[in-house]
């Protein structure tokens, strides 16, 4: 990875509004409206059981990862994203580890997450941290694109 290090957003520290302002400008750029958190971002993070992770590089926020767990078994990667002039060197991935990392310390039992099939680059990446396909959504993301639903075990949760 190019100089960047993963940070986790701590729920009322002195730079939440801004890297939440950061990260809904790059929500907003990254996935289309209907797909979008932006309206609600900040509402998402108070939760409870929810987290959030970004990349700092040099200042620069280049990637953010979001992460709940809706129960003790089970969590959800919720977002990935990298800004598409940083994609390729890494951060993704540091982001992945980094969630999957938070998600486990909650003792889960599994992590699932949702990927549109048609992006290889992505549905392999979490393929090589061990994630595998459950099935195909019709219609996930729009009456046009679909989803794989992916998931990864904790074999030591069980």
């Amino acid at each position: 990875m190019e100089k960047g290090v993963v940070v986790e957003l701590i729920r009322g520290s002195n730079n939440w509004a801004k890297v939440v302002e950061e990260i809904v400008k790059l929500e907003k750029k990254t996935f289309p409206k209907h797909e979008s958190l932006a309206q609600t971002f900040d509402e998402e993070l108070r939760k409870r059981n929810a987290g959030l992770l970004y990349v700092d590089a040099d200042g620069e926020i280049v990637g953010y990862a979001m992460y709940s767990w809706p129960s003790s078994l089970s969590a959800s990667i919720t977002k990935l994203a990298v800004k598409e002039n940083r994609r390729r060197q890494g951060h993704g991935e540091a982001l992945l580890r980094a969630a999957i990392e938070k998600c486990r310390s909650r003792k889960v039992q599994r992590v699932s997450l949702h990927v549109d099939h048609t992006r290889i680059a992505a549905v392999n990446l979490y393929k090589k941290h061990g994630f595998q396909v459950d099935c195909l959504v019709k219609s996930y993301y729009s009456a046009d694109r679909d989803a794989y639903r992916m998931y990864l075990d904790f074999a030591d949760s069980i």
